[in-house]
């Protein structure tokens, strides 16, 4: 029952990702993202990934830590574009 919880937890958060990814693409700036914000983030997730890994739990649920870590650094990528774009101008 603790693992459906979970899932719940990392799917509502994994949720609003790939909206953060588009509008972070189509704004073409980094202002309003945080970069430590997104580190932060990403951290949070490698530690879940972690722990899966350590305690030997590993089972559905790290697809959803891993999904939600890799939608994380495509935006974490894209901030990095977006502030590039913003020197530029």
């Amino acid at each position: 029952m603790a693992e459906i919880f979970e899932v719940l937890m990392v799917v509502s958060f994994g949720i609003s990702w790939p909206m953060s990814i588009m509008k972070s693409y189509k704004a073409r700036t980094a202002k309003g993202k945080s970069l430590f914000f997104l580190c932060m983030i990403l951290f949070g997730y490698a530690c879940g990934i972690t722990s899966k890994l350590l305690n030997g739990r590993i089972n559905y649920v790290i697809a959803f830590y891993i999904l939600n870590f890799i939608m994380v650094s495509i935006d974490l990528f894209i901030f990095f574009r977006n502030q590039k774009l913003d020197l530029q101008s």
